[in-house]
């Protein structure tokens, strides 16, 4: 590629020429106009040649000037337009937006529609996995952490919108009159639903921990061994087995907040645990840090 010429002051010049004025290139450009025949000057020492007749008033431009204009004209022109075809483009894409697979599909997925009707304009791309998307390499552009670390992401800018509490979780009908679970000693008798726990999450909310605490106000609970038990891999499928009826699980009230509104489960005990907290993650210095600023404001804001 050919040496480039110096493109600040070919934009100084071009805005000079199209105004006949430095000061209104300067007003158009933020600078001063003392910037503008600084700049201006200098291109008129790249090319070799005067652009502009500065005595008598008004500015004109030299023959020389006169020829370089349209040229210039015309490249900044050409650069605008494609460079706003491509932020047009870029603003049409979709943001991915990576999450677990049981908070996108119990929380974030339905209320997609407030976000659809407030922002029409920015579709998003919702990645659920329970593996962790690489944010620095572009694997996806906001990322929502569920920080079992019990510490704020460190990958990037990272912003806590929400928390939650792990209740025992059950059918109604196993609470009814004809139910089989009346009090803590009965739980010999039901089936305990578990979900898995990765061996790095630090103190998880799981069945043998709320045992321990429950074991210190309730000294006729059973065994954790005389129990009987169904493990999930899955959170989801362990949610959906309870809601089924066929046990009692512990779960996020985040996660189950729409059951327990609806009835559709009930708390088996008064007696819960700590969760953890919630992050939106963003990079640095995004191209879309826009509208990515505007999508963590809308999860910091909706419930």
């Amino acid at each position: 590629m050919s040496k480039l010429p110096p493109l600040i002051e070919l934009r100084a010049f071009e805005a000079a020429a199209r105004h006949l004025s430095f000061k209104k290139a300067a007003s158009e450009l933020g600078v001063t106009p003392t910037a503008i025949s600084h700049q201006v000057r200098l291109l008129e020492q790249y090319c070799g040649r005067a652009l502009f007749r500065r005595r008598p008033r008004p500015l004109s431009l030299t023959d020389a000037g006169a020829r370089l204009f349209p040229v210039v004209h015309a490249g900044l022109e050409a650069f605008a337009t494609a460079l706003g075809t491509i932020r047009r483009k870029d603003d049409r894409q979709a943001l991915r937006i990576t999450t677990t697979n049981a908070f996108a599909a119990r929380w974030l997925v339905p209320r997609l529609p407030h976000w659809r009707k407030q922002r029409p304009d920015a579709p998003l791309d919702i990645i659920g996995t329970d593996n962790v998307l690489d944010l620095p390499a572009g694997d996806a552009d906001v990322a929502i952490r569920y920080a079992t670390s019990r510490q704020a992401p460190r990958e990037g800018i990272a912003e806590e919108f929400l928390s939650d509490t792990y209740w025992p979780v059950c059918s109604p009908d196993l609470l009814s009159a004809r139910g089989r679970l009346k009090n803590v000693a009965d739980l010999r008798k039901q089936v305990l639903v578990h979900s898995y726990w990765f061996p790095s999450d630090i103190d998880p909310p799981s069945w043998q921990r709320w045992l321990s605490v429950a074991r210190r106000r309730w000294r006729n609970l059973p065994d954790f061994t005389d129990m009987q038990h169904l493990s999930f891999r899955e959170e989801l499928h362990a949610i959906e087995a309870v809601v089924a009826g066929q046990g009692v699980g512990i779960f996020s009230d985040v996660l189950v907040a729409a059951e327990l509104a609806s009835g559709a489960l009930v708390k088996a005990f008064d007696l819960s645990l700590p969760g953890y907290q919630f992050y939106v993650v963003r990079r640095p210095s995004h191209p879309r840090e826009r509208i990515i600023r505007a999508f963590s404001a809308w999860l910091r804001s909706v419930r």
